[in-house]
């Protein structure tokens, strides 16, 4: 990284400064801004293990939420994110400091004043984005063991969807909606086929994972290779679940507003046959 010259410090941990190919990028990193002034010289040894925030709106909006968070806060989310970086091995949307800095601030807050927000997507969360769930874990430990912050299980969860939404550049909004709607489906499940299905079974996860995928397929316009036999050998032989199926597929069609390939409930239907047999 090549040397920069500080425009503002704006705390001990955070400066905004010009670099010789960024342009005008926000440093964020312990001490970095401590006993520094405007127009001070900055080495590369002194950012290395600095984010630069090369997106104007994103060094906006992370300003923006420097006069509500407490340095020692603000350093404790720095080495979060640089723990993700690492465990990710690859880039990270940066939006991550802005929406992972937003977030983990009120949660500590909410949990400072007795409150505790319940995570709808728990369970779900930890079936379809392992990878996430586990960095997210190292997450809360590194708050108990720095901040002596013991953030609750369903943080975890809300972390995770931050990580896979830094990972994926996709919109937090979205993977709500997709979450939201995978939950809408097995909640209809389990009321027509009158189950009630165990979260810790290998069945569900294979279910939540294949609708996360359906959902993926869509979104992409992936189409599935047909099997008319097969379908038809599925409508006869197991009509509710079939007919399930197609009623989940309408519903996954209303919400994403796409259009979802025949052949999805195929597949679909041979996931609630398994499931329904093994219930009875």
């Amino acid at each position: 990284m090549a040397n920069m010259i500080i425009n503002k410090v704006l705390n001990n941990n955070v400066v905004i400064a010009d670099h010789s190919d960024y342009g005008e990028v926000v440093l964020i990193g312990k001490g970095i801004g401590f006993n520094r002034n405007r127009q001070d010289y900055l080495d590369a040894s002194a950012a290395e293990k600095v984010f630069v925030l090369k997106n104007e709106k994103e060094q906006q909006n992370y300003i923006k939420l420097l006069p509500y968070l407490e340095e020692e806060l603000q350093q404790v989310i720095i080495l979060a994110i640089e723990l993700i970086k690492t465990r990710a091995g690859v880039p990270l949307n940066e939006h991550i400091h802005v929406a992972l800095t937003d977030h983990l601030m009120f949660a500590v807050n909410r949990i400072a004043k007795g409150m505790e927000i319940r995570n709808p997507f728990l369970i779900e969360t930890k079936v379809l984005y392992p990878r996430e769930y586990s960095i997210a874990k190292e997450v809360i430990e590194l708050f108990g063991e720095r901040a002596d912050v013991f953030l609750p299980e369903g943080e975890t969860g809300f972390i995770a969807l931050h990580i896979h939404s830094a990972l994926t550049n996709t919109e937090l909004s979205e993977i709500n909606q997709h979450s939201q709607l995978i939950t809408d489906l097995i909640d209809m499940t389990e009321e027509q086929l009158n189950i009630n299905i165990d979260k810790d079974s290998i069945d569900y996860m294979r279910l939540v994972r294949h609708l996360r995928f359906a959902i993926e397929r869509v979104k992409n316009g992936e189409k599935v290779e047909e099997q008319e036999k097969i379908a038809a050998l599925l409508k006869e032989e197991y009509p509710l679940c079939y007919n399930l199926s197609w009623k989940l597929i309408k519903v996954m069609q209303q919400q994403l507003k796409q259009p979802v390939f025949e052949a999805e409930a195929v597949y679909l239907t041979m996931h609630l046959q398994r499931l329904q047999k093994k219930i009875k």
